[in-house]
C-alpha cells in the first residue's frame, strides 16, 4: 500500500496530465451533435469529384434561403392589409349630423334670415351618405406611397372584399369633395353647411392591426419550402459534373435530409465512437507537437491547462453560436486565439493551437471546408501582425488587417462560386467587422489569464520596465547609485539574451528589479556612498553581512508589496545564488584567522539560478558591479575580471539548474569584455599588434 502510494505520489503530474487531456477530449466530445453527416464536400461552381451519387430514399428538393426570403419579401411587399367598417358608428356620426341641421333650422326660426330648407337639409345628409358610403379610409404606414389600384381587403357585415385604394376617399379628398358639391349648388346657408359637413367628416374604413398580422403571418407559414421532387435511385449528380446553382440546391437537400434523419442506437454509438477518435487525434497531435517543440509546455501542467482552456472555450462558444444560427458563424473572434497563445508563449505555438482550434470546430461548421480556409489565413495574418507586440494600439492594427484578411477572402470566394458580390453581402461584411472589434477584448483577456495562471506578457514586461513606474522612481530617488547600477545591468543583460537566445523583455525587467530590497537601508552598498562614509565601519563583519544578504529578502518582500510578478521577483532570489559576500567573508578570515567561521552567516540564501535569463543576470551583475573597482581599467584587465568571476561562479555550481550551455557562456564573457571596454573607454594595448 506505501509503495502504490509512493508510486501514485511520484508520477502525480503526469496522472493530472493525463486526466486534463481526457477531461478536455470528453467536454469537447459532448459539444458535437450526435447526427450523422453527409459524408461529402461540395461548393457552387467547382466540379463533382466523387463517384456519381444516386438517391438513397426520395427527398424534396428545398428552396434556397435565399429565394424563401425573395418569395417572402414579394408577399410582404404585395400583401393586402385589412380594413373594416363599423356601420354602427356611420349611423352615429349621420345622426348627429342631423341633429347639427335641426338645431341650425330651430336657431335661425328667431332671426331675420330664411331657415335651413328642407332642400338644404336633403342634400347635406345626401353629400354625406355618398362619403359613407365610399368610405373615408384611415391613413396609416401600410398604404402610404401606395398606386391609386393597389388593393386593400374591406370588412363589412362579416363579409370580406378587395378594393383599390382610388374608391376611398381621404379626409383631404372629402374635403374637396364637399366643396365641389356645394359649388353649384343654389343656398344662402352653404357656407353654413360646408362647415357643418367639414366637422363631421370622420374615418370610417379603420385599420385592423391584428387580423393583418394574423393573416400575414398565415401566408408566410404556408409558403413552401420545396419546388420538387428527387426519386429513390435517381441520379443526382455524374462524376465531372459541374455544380451549378440547381445541382447545388439538390445536394443541400439530399444533405438536409440525410441529415435530420433519426438515428438507431447502434449508429449514435457509432457516431460517438468516429467523434471520439477524430477529437482524440486532434489533441494528440497537439501532444506531439509539444513533445517535439516545446517540451517546457508540456512538463508544466498550469501551461498545458491554459492551452486546453483556451481551444475547449473558442469551441464552447462556436458551438452554441451554431445550435442558435449558424448564419452568424462569422461572427466569433476566433483570431483571439492566436493573438492570446502567441502574446504568452510564440508564434509557432500561436499557429498550431489556431489550426487545432479551427479543424475541430470544422467538424461543426457548416461548408466546413471554406471555414477552415477563412480562419486558418487571417489566422496566419493575424500571427504575423503580433510578433513583435511592443504597444498595446498593435492591437487595433491586428483587428483591421483581420477585418481586411475576412474581407477579402470572401469576396474571392463570392465570385468564385455566385461569379459576383450578393446583395446581402453587407450583412456578412458587419460580421466581419464585429468580429475584428470583438479581437480586441484580447487585451483584457489577456489581464485576467495573467492574473489566472501567474503569466506575464512581453507588454506587461514593458511597462514594468518604464522608469517612470512607481517602484522604479523610488529607487532611483532614494538609492541613485544602485538605480544606474540597475540600469547598466539591464542594458548589458538585454544584449546577451538578444545574441545567445531568450526572453529579453523578461531579462531586462527582472535586472531592473533585481536590486530594489537596497532601498530600505541604501547607505550601506558602496554605490550609494557619496558622502565619503561608510556605515560598516562602525559594524561587525557578521553584521555587515547580515545587512547585506538581507537585501534579497527584502526585495521579494517590496516587490510583493507592489504586486511585480513571480517571474521578476525569481531574478531577485537567485541573483546572488549561493554565494557568499567574499569581502565581509575574507576580511573576518584574515582579521581572525584562528577563529572558526560560520559560513552560513555569509552565505546567501539562494535559490541557484533554474533558468538562462537568471543565469545571465548573476554574471552581468557581479561582472558589472566588480568593474567598478578597476583602478585605470584596460581590456586586459577587463578580460582577467570577466573570466575570474564566471569562472569562479561556475566552480561553485551557480549554473546547474540552468538550461545554459559552455558555448552561451564563452559567448557572454566576449560580450561583456567588449562592452566594458566601451564603457570606460579602455585603451586597447596596440604594442604586441
Amino acid at each position: 500500500m506505501i509503495n502504490l502510494l509512493q508510486k501514485f505520489r511520484n508520477q502525480y503530474a503526469n496522472l493530472y496530465k493525463l486526466f486534463l487531456f481526457g477531461l478536455s477530449i470528453t467536454l469537447l466530445l459532448s459539444l458535437f451533435p450526435k447526427e450523422e453527416t453527409f459524408k461529402f464536400e461540395f461548393s457552387k461552381g467547382k466540379y463533382w469529384m466523387n463517384d456519381d451519387l444516386f438517391a438513397p430514399f426520395d427527398f424534396a428538393i428545398s428552396k434556397s434561403e435565399k429565394d424563401v426570403e425573395i418569395e417572402k419579401d414579394k408577399l410582404i411587399r404585395d400583401f393586402k392589409p385589412y380594413f373594416k367598417i363599423d356601420l354602427k358608428s356611420d349611423q352615429v356620426k349621420r345622426n348627429e349630423l342631423k341633429l347639427k341641421l335641426l338645431k341650425q333650422q330651430k336657431s335661425n326660426l328667431t332671426s331675420d334670415n330664411e331657415i335651413i330648407t328642407k332642400a338644404d337639409f336633403e342634400f347635406s345628409l345626401m353629400v354625406f351618405d355618398s362619403l359613407l358610403k365610399s368610405g373615408i379610409i384611415e391613413s396609416v404606414p401600410q398604404i402610404e406611397n401606395k398606386e391609386s389600384d393597389f388593393d386593400v381587403i374591406v370588412i363589412k357585415n362579416n363579409v370580406a372584399e378587395e378594393k383599390e385604394l382610388k374608391t376611398f376617399f381621404s379626409v383631404a379628398s372629402a374635403d374637396n369633395y364637399i366643396k365641389e358639391k356645394f359649388e353649384n349648388y343654389k343656398s344662402d346657408h352653404k357656407d353654413i353647411l360646408i362647415n357643418l359637413l367639414e366637422k363631421s367628416i370622420f374615418q370610417n374604413v379603420i385599420y385592423d392591426e391584428g387580423l393583418t398580422i394574423k393573416e400575414k403571418q398565415n401566408l408566410i407559414s404556408n409558403i413552401s419550402t420545396s419546388i420538387g421532387m428527387i426519386e429513390n435511385g435517381q441520379r443526382i449528380i455524374s462524376k465531372g459534373d459541374l455544380i451549378t446553382d440547381e445541382k447545388f440546391q439538390i445536394l443541400q437537400s439530399i444533405k438536409q435530409e440525410y441529415e435530420s434523419q433519426i438515428l438507431t442506437t447502434s449508429r449514435y454509438y457509432k457516431i460517438l465512437i468516429g467523434q471520439l477518435i477524430l477529437i482524440s487525434i486532434s489533441i494528440i497531435v497537439l501532444i506531439l507537437f509539444l513533445n517535439a517543440f516545446r517540451k517546457d509546455i508540456l512538463a508544466d501542467n498550469k501551461k498545458v491547462l491554459f492551452l486546453l482552456l483556451v481551444i475547449f472555450v473558442m469551441v464552447f462558444i462556436t458551438s452554441l453560436v451554431i445550435k442558435s444560427d449558424a448564419n452568424y458563424i462569422y461572427l466569433i473572434p476566433l483570431c483571439l486565439v492566436p493573438v492570446i497563445i502567441r502574446v504568452f508563449f510564440d508564434t509557432r505555438l500561436a499557429l498550431f493551437v489556431h489550426l487545432v482550434t479551427i479543424i475541430l470546430i470544422g467538424f461543426l461548421a457548416p461548408n466546413s471546408f471554406e471555414f477552415v480556409f477563412i480562419q486558418m489565413i487571417t489566422g496566419i495574418i493575424t500571427i504575423i501582425s503580433v510578433v513583435n507586440l511592443e504597444k498595446r494600439a498593435q492591437f487595433f492594427l491586428t483587428s483591421l488587417y483581420i477585418f481586411i484578411t475576412y474581407s477579402l477572402i470572401y469576396i474571392g470566394l463570392s465570385l468564385i462560386q455566385e461569379g459576383r458580390i450578393e446583395h446581402d453581402s453587407i450583412k456578412v461584411f458587419a460580421m466581419f467587422a464585429a468580429s475584428s472589434i470583438l479581437t480586441l477584448f484580447s487585451y483584457p483577456l489577456i489581464f485576467i489569464f495573467e492574473k489566472m495562471f501567474g503569466y506575464v506578457t512581453d507588454v506587461s514586461l514593458m511597462e514594468l520596465s518604464n522608469t517612470n513606474s512607481k517602484l522604479l522612481r523610488e529607487l532611483a530617488t532614494k538609492t541613485p547609485g544602485t538605480f544606474q547600477h540597475s540600469m547598466q545591468v539591464a542594458n548589458l543583460v538585454e544584449e546577451v539574451i538578444f545574441e545567445i537566445g531568450g526572453n529579453a523583455l523578461l531579462a531586462r525587467a527582472g535586472a531592473m528589479y533585481h536590486d530594489i530590497g537596497k532601498i530600505d537601508m541604501p547607505m550601506y552598498f558602496i554605490e550609494n556612498q557619496s558622502t565619503g562614509v561608510n556605515p560598516h565601519d562602525e559594524l561587525s563583519y557578521d553584521e555587515s553581512a547580515e545587512i547585506i544578504l538581507s537585501h534579497v529578502t527584502k526585495g521579494i518582500k517590496i516587490a510583493r508589496k507592489y504586486r511585480i510578478p513571480e517571474q521578476l521577483i525569481d531574478f531577485i532570489r537567485t541573483h546572488h545564488g549561493t554565494r557568499k559576500t567574499e569581502y565581509f567573508y575574507q576580511k573576518h578570515k584574515n582579521e581572525f584567522p584562528e577563529e572558526e567561521i560560520d559560513d552560513e552567516a555569509y552565505t546567501y540564501r539562494g535559490p541557484v539560478p533554474f533558468s538562462k535569463e537568471t543565469a545571465v543576470l548573476m554574471m552581468v551583475d557581479s561582472v558589472e558591479a566588480a568593474s567598478r573597482s578597476i583602478k585605470m581599467p584596460d581590456e586586459n584587465k577587463i578580460g582577467v575580471l570577466v573570466d575570474y568571476i564566471i569562472d569562479g561562479q561556475i566552480k561553485t555550481n551557480q549554473f546547474i539548474n540552468s538550461n545554459i550551455t559552455f558555448r552561451d557562456i564563452e559567448k557572454i564573457k566576449k560580450i561583456l569584455k567588449k562592452n566594458l571596454v566601451n564603457i570606460y573607454h579602455a585603451r586597447i594595448d596596440y604594442s604586441n599588434i
